[in-house]
């Protein structure tokens, strides 16, 4: 079958749904076309070697990919986030409706929910099905990002998921807490399917030598990489730092890319005066698996909301199947998949004292033990997780549907 990718980031975005998840398709013998803006996320300007035009045809091995004209941002603007989002809705929908041709399942990648609304009128015009992928819950992520603060705007939101809802015939999403919310919501339990996020096994598996290093100054190394927005709680993180500094722990926090939080942090770090911490820019996806596997210990770390406990943040993933130890700063199902493949140990989310106290804990673990811990995270990703497992998954959907 012909399969439209439906995403606004793609390759050379960092995203776990774009470049990756395309081949994988492709090599199981599926037509694959993707259709997606000009890059631009996270940094909110459009990459070198890319131009902002009215439409460019692009092959990536092999696959054809439609990049349309969007308002490039990614910033802490609540006005420009939405004229990022609404540009690409509405530029995809008109230059969808032209460019592709021959579709059997169109495929939305969400956030952000507008993406979904020009699946949905693309499928409409096209007379073919879409699923969508919900990776943030809407208008839930909103509110609890700050991002929205209106009450009037987050009811149009909600109206607005519930038209996708009820138009897709299939929601993908990945956690049994994201089900649950659904199927709350009026969603029948069968139109919702459990697909955990995978990672990008090739890139983390076949790295290049990262451009930047670890530190080097005999302590172990705790690493949080990814997006440093208000989302990750980069001021618990900092007055962990803290605590542990004033306790002399030897280790180091090293926070690896950039985001919305990041300048905030650096100016708490430098007023507390703090040697312990370092930032590190985002390095691209065929070297970040250097950089993990030279960490000592991996952090995934969420503030503490209703909607952080049903999701699973893309980092935990790509700390299983590095062989790495976790420590899950996050509650809910996060913690619990750590819990069930043996990976890490669990803090509180957002409290300070409790995240050094993890971290204290794991430093004084053994070798061996953080070894064991690394290992039956990987056994479990590669047994549950792996991008084989969630492809052979998403295809039975599009064909139930087809």
């Amino acid at each position: 079958m012909k399969i439209l990718l439906l995403t606004q980031w793609f390759d050379p975005e960092p995203t776990f749904k774009g470049l990756l998840f395309a081949q994988a398709l492709r090599d199981q013998g599926h037509e694959v076309e993707v259709l997606t803006g000009f890059p631009n996320y996270p940094g909110g300007k459009v990459y070198e070697g890319y131009r902002l035009s009215s439409y460019q045809e692009e092959i990536m091995d092999g696959i054809v990919v439609h990049r349309v004209p969007l308002y490039p941002s990614h910033n802490a603007s609540a006005l420009k986030r939405i004229l990022n989002y609404v540009s690409f809705a509405v530029s995809s929908t008109i230059l969808g409706l032209i460019k592709t041709r021959n579709i059997d399942v169109i495929y939305s990648y969400h956030p952000p929910l507008t993406t979904s609304i020009s699946a949905a009128l693309l499928s409409f015009f096209k007379r073919v099905p879409f699923v969508v992928d919900i990776q943030d819950l809407w208008p839930d992520t909103l509110a609890a990002t700050g991002m929205v603060n209106s009450e009037k705007i987050l009811k149009v939101v909600d109206r607005v998921c519930h038209f996708v809802y009820r138009r897709a015939a299939k929601i993908v999403v990945l956690s049994p807490g994201f089900k649950h919310k659904l199927v709350s919501r009026g969603v029948p339990d069968s139109k919702v399917e459990i697909i955990y996020n995978w990672c990008n096994e090739p890139a983390l598996n076949n790295f290049e030598e990262c451009s930047v290093k670890l530190p080097i100054n005999g302590k172990m190394n705790l690493v949080f990489a990814g997006n440093l927005g208000f989302a990750q709680g980069l001021p618990s993180i900092v007055s962990a730092a803290e605590i542990l500094l004033k306790k002399a722990i030897d280790v180091n926090i090293v926070l690896v890319g950039d985001g919305v939080a990041k300048g905030e942090a650096e100016n708490k770090v430098k007023d507390l005066s703090l040697k312990n911490v370092f930032f590190l820019p985002r390095v691209p996806m065929n070297q970040v698996g250097s950089l993990l596997s030279a960490s000592d210990i991996l952090l995934v770390h969420l503030n503490d909301d209703e909607l952080f406990r049903i999701t699973i943040p893309s980092r935990t993933q790509a700390g299983l199947a590095i062989g790495k130890p976790i420590i899950m700063a996050v509650n809910g199902d996060a913690a619990d998949l750590i819990e069930k493949a043996g990976a890490g140990i669990r803090c509180i989310p957002n409290s300070p004292e409790s995240l050094a106290g993890a971290i204290e804990i794991m430093v004084s673990k053994s070798d061996r033990e953080r070894d064991t811990m690394g290992l039956s995270g990987k056994n479990y990703y590669y047994k549950n997780l792996s991008l084989d497992k969630g492809v052979s998954r998403f295809i039975a959907v599009f064909e139930a549907i087809k």
